[in-house]
């Protein structure tokens, strides 16, 4: 369990998004903090390309758990970014730089594949961060 979610994060610190699409399923839920269910792999793959358009970030302080039977874990983290491109219906990017925590909750499958990433964060202080 833990390590599925270690090798997530890695993939994710490393900016490898085909090693973070190892880690989920092809039916993965994503619940994001803003916005609709992405439902199925390539969806995913859709939120991941967007992300790395409009921001760079890298996790750090990460503590992983993990639940009795092994098929549900969480993570809490910084983030520390930097915004890049504009994004729709935030503020415009003018390479900003950014730091807070966030926490990510997950289902894994029979196959030890994340089936379930629900992620958190308070957007208010971002936005705050970035308007500065």
């Amino acid at each position: 369990m833990t390590d599925t979610i270690q090798r997530y994060f890695a993939a994710f610190n490393a900016g490898d998004t085909p090693a973070m699409l190892a880690c989920v399923s092809d039916e993965v839920a994503h619940h994001v903090n803003e916005g609709n269910i992405r439902r199925g792999k390539a969806q995913f793959a859709d939120f991941c390309a967007h992300m790395s358009r409009c921001y760079r970030e890298e996790l750090t302080d990460m503590v992983v758990f993990s639940a009795e039977g092994g098929r549900r874990g969480a993570a809490e983290y910084i983030v520390n970014g930097t915004y890049l491109e504009s994004d729709s219906g935030l503020p415009e990017a003018r390479g900003q730089t950014y730091r807070l925590p966030a926490g990510s909750f997950f289902d894994l499958d029979e196959d030890g594949l994340i089936s379930r990433v629900t992620t958190y964060y308070n957007l208010a202080d971002w936005v705050a961060q970035v308007s500065a």
